[in-house]
């Protein structure tokens, strides 16, 4: 997400100058033909290119507005694995009677549990965009740790060798680190070392953690729904196209030279409805690693920082800092 006061306009137009082009290139054309040839049938009337600019307005701003409450749902799916899991913290030290190695065990494993997550969150999806060439090339300005790191690495920081082999071993990660820790659970119960009480109680949270995971699995899985994404971009495509046709005429009328004013005023407005439809895309999926995405590594960084103060260790890893205001 994006961590500063707002988007400077340098990099705005980085990100969007290829729609501004292509605009301005579309524009250019009838205006040529216009003046060059006198070819003055090519100017519309402006009614029916209104409609049609009323019509991908609206769809443009449902879209947006859906694609929202989708980031804004995840960024409330991550809040809650943050309370969860301070709360599961808590009630493994304050609940379970063993030593400090069996604390340190659930609580790594847990951890490890966020960082499963956020590597499967980040695994790429063919109706996402961040394989799209304006947003490979904004990732200069920042970067995703799930693809700068190796997934082995960072879960061996916290699980035994036994349990990463396990986990290695399964395809959904993360439901087989919770699945372990439910296992560990009941024999600490066997042990004697938790009441009946303080066993359902944890594995409540585990199962809150469950539902969590499905839902972030739930907005990563089932895209923006296909039909309403294609319509949305096929309308605009066909605004910035007549447009420059319903221009002509009314420079035109203002003066024999004044049409060539159709060109930057095309690309102006025509730039504006792409890129609503732009950060609408940039918006669908807030696990992809975008510039827009929900912040799921410096989350789990603060859990992770949280828990292992729990623990009252001292070596912890800083708090990740937004790298040109980019925070991921």
């Amino acid at each position: 997400m994006h961590a500063g006061h707002h988007y400077q306009l340098k990099e705005f137009l980085i990100w969007t100058r290829r729609e501004m082009y292509a605009v301005m290139l579309i524009a250019l054309v009838p205006t040529l033909l216009f003046k060059t040839l006198d070819w003055y049938w090519l100017a519309i009337p402006w009614v029916p290119i209104a409609l049609v600019g009323t019509a991908a307005a609206f769809l443009v701003g449902f879209k947006n507005t859906q694609t929202y409450n989708r980031s804004w749902e995840a960024r409330q799916i991550y809040g809650a694995i943050v309370n969860t899991s301070r709360s599961l913290g808590m009630l493994t030290l304050d609940c379970i009677h063993a030593d400090s190695e069996v604390h340190k065990r659930l609580i790594y494993r847990h951890i490890a549990w966020l960082t499963a997550m956020r590597f499967q969150l980040r695994e790429p999806r063919a109706w996402e965009s961040s394989s799209k060439v304006y947003n490979i090339e904004f990732r200069n300005f920042y970067k995703v740790e799930e693809w700068d790191t190796k997934r082995e690495d960072e879960l061996a920081r916290f699980l035994s060798p036994e349990d990463l082999e396990y986990v290695l071993s399964k395809k959904n990660r993360a439901t087989h680190i919770i699945k372990l820790q439910g296992a560990d659970l009941k024999a600490l119960l066997d042990a004697g070392k938790i009441s009946e009480l303080q066993h359902v109680e944890l594995q409540r949270l585990l199962v809150d953690l469950y539902e969590q995971q499905g839902k972030c699995e739930r907005i990563k899985n089932f895209p923006y729904p296909r039909q309403f994404a294609t319509i949305n971009l096929f309308f605009i495509r066909l605004f910035v196209i007549l447009l420059p046709f319903g221009m002509l005429q009314e420079f035109h009328k203002l003066g024999d030279q004044l049409a060539w004013l159709t060109i930057p005023f095309a690309g102006v407005v025509g730039w504006i409805f792409l890129a609503m439809e732009k950060i609408g895309e940039s918006t669908e999926n807030p696990f992809e690693g975008g510039a827009n995405d929900v912040p799921i590594t410096a989350m789990s960084r603060t859990i992770e920082i949280d828990l292992r103060e729990m623990l009252n260790e001292t070596d912890l890893p800083p708090a990740l800092a937004p790298v040109n205001n980019i925070l991921m």
